[in-house]
């Protein structure tokens, strides 16, 4: 049944539970498991032009560190991993990598009922809202 299973990070230490339940649910399913890390550009809406480039280095590098540690996390499991850094809004990019990869679960972490996030809008809150594939959250707040 879960075949391809996503966990989006965001390269904090409270990942681990998201990464303990995956790997649960991928071994003994030989499952492969993507992970992925987004860009959020968004963020570069009231940077000067020059300083873009040097923003977008520094968040790949963190993307490339956060990818391999949850990479080195799940192949320890014995775990066939997939990582990809995109660029982009996360919650979008989440949503095309689980349509462009036939992912059959995503887990992913959410920072609990906050009203804040609520009126904003989390990742988790529009990928489990829009996404064709089961979503699995775990409640990260106040984890690492």
């Amino acid at each position: 049944m879960y075949e391809d299973i996503l966990v989006p990070t965001d390269g904090s230490e409270s990942m681990d539970a998201v990464v303990d339940h995956a790997a649960d649910i991928a071994s003994g399913r030989d499952a492969t498991v993507h992970v992925l890390y987004v860009i959020d550009d968004r963020s570069f809406l009231t940077l000067q032009d020059g300083m873009k480039a040097d923003v977008v280095d520094e968040l790949r590098a963190e993307g490339e560190a956060a990818t391999t540690s949850v990479a080195g996390q799940l192949e320890g499991e014995g775990l066939t991993v997939r990582t990809e850094i995109r660029k982009g809004d996360p919650a979008d990019q989440v949503l095309a990598y689980a349509d462009e990869a036939g992912i059959d679960l995503v887990v992913m972490g959410t920072h609990g009922a906050d009203y804040q996030q609520n009126m904003l809008g989390s990742v988790s809150q529009k990928v489990v809202t829009v996404s064709d594939a089961p979503v699995l959250t775990v409640n990260i707040a106040g984890q690492g």
